[in-house]
């Protein structure tokens, strides 16, 4: 399941072309559940792209540099010694 909320969000649609309208100050939450795939592979010379998947055939791309994919590996990593959700 596929989460998407939009703020201040407004767009025009003409003639099959999409254009922003109003101010700058859009901005966008993306969730996604049931998450059937995950995988990593390098993205471009720096970077790590994370891939998620559901059963619906929604995916989710994060790029991440590699200090914050080291971040997130110690994450889990606390998580599996300290949280029952590894258990």
């Amino acid at each position: 399941m596929l989460t998407l909320s939009l703020e201040e969000f407004m767009i025009e649609l003409n003639e099959g072309s999409i254009k922003n309208v109003g101010p700058t100050n859009k901005s966008a939450t993306v969730k996604l559940f049931d998450v059937e795939s995950a995988e990593a592979r390098e993205f471009g010379d720096k970077r790590v792209k994370l891939v998620f998947d559901d059963e619906d055939g929604n995916e989710i791309q994060v790029s991440l540099f590699p200090e914050d994919v080291r971040k997130l590996v110690s994450d889990i990593e606390k998580l599996e010694d300290d949280s029952p959700v590894f258990e």
